[in-house]
């Protein structure tokens, strides 16, 4: 028998009007989603050629300011992210299976793991402030490793602070985008509780997890460069 639209928008309430099936409409949601995380890898690839070349150009003093973040931070950082990572996979694969109390464990698990590592980054932008190594007029970059290296110049101030503008701004952008996520993942939870989501139709909790898993890879990207390359002169 042949089912008019009217009817089959009853039988599917997530299907929105303009789209003929909800496979439509997930499709499509998915497809924007990768169209905006493409706009987002040149956003950012744009700050990590410049973080590159400034470093090349630059990479005693660079190195020099490196060598003051708290690498062991940035270590804990990047595992509660790569846990992050676990618990949204096994958030959609919840939604998937249509299993409403697991979907919303590992969503407020996401929460609690991007919000651990937001009040790490606050701690490490709180030393940099105790340090002076706020880029601007109380701006002072000592550098306390220099044992064996006394031949070496001392660190261009300049070039410091550029270093620590540069760390600011990226690691800025990205922890905007874990507040962001950690919004996206408290609003999902709230749904999955109502049972919004199950088997048939988990699209918003697939593309958020597409989201949060970009915005983890990034991080992969951020602690090798700022952290881990090059700490020595």
């Amino acid at each position: 028998m042949h089912t008019s639209p009217a009817a089959s928008t009853e039988h599917n309430p997530a299907l929105r009007h303009h789209f003929a099936s909800v496979e439509q409409q997930k499709n499509s949601a998915s497809l924007g989603m990768w169209l905006f995380l493409v706009t987002e890898i040149m956003f950012f690839g744009g700050m990590f050629c410049a973080y590159l070349i400034y470093r090349l150009a630059h990479f005693n003093d660079f190195a020099a300011a490196s060598s003051s973040l708290n690498i062991w931070l940035g270590a804990g950082n990047t595992v509660v992210l790569l846990l992050s990572s676990l618990t949204v996979v096994l958030a959609v694969n919840s939604a998937q299976r249509g299993k409403r109390k697991l979907l919303v464990f590992y969503l407020v698990a996401t929460i609690v793991l991007g919000v651990t590592f937001l009040g790490v980054k606050a701690k490490e932008y709180h030393d940099k402030y105790v340090e002076h190594h706020i880029p601007g007029a109380d701006f002072n970059f000592k550098e306390e490793h220099t044992a064996g290296h006394d031949e070496l110049p001392p660190v261009n101030q300049q070039h410091a602070q550029m270093f620590f503008s540069l760390y600011f701004v990226m690691t800025g952008m990205h922890a905007i985008h874990m507040i962001i996520g950690v919004g996206l993942f408290a609003g999902l939870a709230v749904m999955a509780w109502k049972g919004r989501y199950d088997e048939n139709y988990n699209t918003p909790v697939e593309n958020a997890g597409l989201y949060w898993h970009f915005v983890d890879v990034v991080w992969i990207y951020l602690f090798p460069l700022l952290y881990l390359i090059s700490r020595h002169h």
